[in-house]
């Protein structure tokens, strides 16, 4: 099928976004608001001082009143127990600090003299403008009241998210649980350490694919080896604890590529087998057989060259990854072609790119086998079939950094 269609068709596979679950803030990170964020508290909850300096009462000069601290009201301290701040009075203040009842306003302390008197020391305005009411004062429930909405379900939640669900009294967000996923990296002839040789090379999969997985929303459980044995293979999709399992190599009809063979057995049903895109077209999509009311196990069957496999992670298992997670799918983002992008005749062509100022610019080093380009690269440009003059606009896809 198309690259198009084998999208949506994964996508689809997602069905409606795993059960929520609350977790503790840090655990949100990475996943996806299964209910509005609401606000537990008034924020700020109390009149803040947004400047160190001192809080007044009324109009200047201000009589400055000792306090049982001689650095004034500290954040995290409750105002002194005198009382109210009465008029014409002042007591120093730190930024952070709750203000003191009947304070009217914040003398900077860039802005504040002091001067003796015959009752006590005094305080002067010597700002640039008259001290108005109000001044560098954070009112309570400035940005938000208590019970209001602040974010919406389906919000990613990043660390901006779990700062301000924070500031908001919470200590658990409702989120999406996010899908486990197992990788089985397949092949006898992948070192996991030293030099390639004698027929042998490394294992670039491993180490590049969790990232990319987690950045669709995953959890990547275990990264296991399994060797090119057809029982093996079957049994690790059987009994895999994960949502999804994700393979690499075995999709083509080598005589060792038994990926087909093992599902067959498992019992699984294929709703992606292969795909006009390039590089990567041998990819797959199976769904394994579950018992009744059991959640349904995907398999995403990735090619085993590396830039293959990249090409199958965008192409399938991000959009499935992403609606298990919850995750929108957002429009696609377009990019203006600085030069001719060239395309394949019949497929879909993924190819690594740059972004600079001038618009999208192809890489080297963009073969299947290779990741040269893609270690430069700050998208993959879906090049449509027949390629993309230059002057166009193109979509780029995202490259996970982390």
């Amino acid at each position: 099928m198309s690259w198009a269609q084998a999208r949506a068709r994964a996508a689809h596979a997602g069905g409606a976004p795993l059960a929520p679950v609350r977790v503790p803030l840090a655990d949100a990170v990475g996943g996806v608001l299964a209910a509005a964020l609401e606000a537990l508290t008034d924020l700020p909850a109390f009149d803040t001082s947004a400047m160190d300096g001192w809080a007044v009462s009324g109009p200047g000069p201000w009589l400055i009143r000792a306090d049982r601290s001689a650095e004034g009201i500290l954040a995290g301290a409750a105002p002194d127990g005198a009382g109210a701040l009465a008029d014409g009075t002042a007591v120093r203040i730190a930024t952070g600090a709750q203000l003191p009842p009947g304070a009217t306003a914040v003398l900077r302390s860039e802005d504040g003299r002091i001067r003796g008197g015959s009752g006590g020391e005094l305080l002067h305005d010597h700002g640039a403008t008259p001290l108005d009411q109000g001044r560098d004062i954070r009112p309570r429930g400035q940005e938000c009241r208590t019970g209001e909405p602040l974010l919406p379900p389906g919000t990613p939640v990043t660390p901006a998210v779990a700062g301000l669900a924070a500031a908001a009294g919470c200590d658990l967000l409702p989120v999406h649980r996010r899908p486990v996923v197992e990788l089985l990296v397949l092949g006898d002839e992948l070192l996991d350490a030293g030099l390639p040789g004698d027929g042998r090379t490394r294992d670039a999969l491993g180490p590049l694919l969790p990232s990319w997985l987690r950045a669709y929303g995953a959890r990547v459980g275990t990264v296991r080896r399994v060797g090119d044995d057809l029982g093996l293979l079957r049994d690790a999709l059987l009994h895999s604890p994960a949502d999804v399992v994700v393979t690499t190599g075995g999709t083509a009809a080598g005589p060792v590529d038994f990926l087909h063979l093992a599902l067959a057995e498992a019992g699984a049903r294929l709703l992606v087998d292969g795909v006009r895109v390039r590089p990567g077209h041998p990819m797959l999509l199976a769904v394994l057989p579950a018992e009744p009311g059991v959640r349904a196990r995907h398999v995403v069957g990735l090619p085993g060259n590396p830039l293959a496999a990249v090409a199958g992670a965008v192409t399938l298992a991000e959009p499935l990854l992403r609606a298990l997670a919850g995750q929108s799918a957002g429009a696609p983002y377009l990019v203006e072609a600085a030069v001719a992008l060239p395309g394949h005749p019949q497929d879909t062509r993924l190819l690594p790119v740059v972004l600079p100022e001038r618009g999208v610019l192809p890489l080297a080093f963009d073969g299947p086998a290779m990741l040269r380009g893609l270690a430069l690269a700050e998208g993959l440009a879906v090049v449509p079939p027949g390629g993309v003059p230059a002057g166009a606009r193109v979509e780029v896809l995202e490259v996970p950094a982390g």
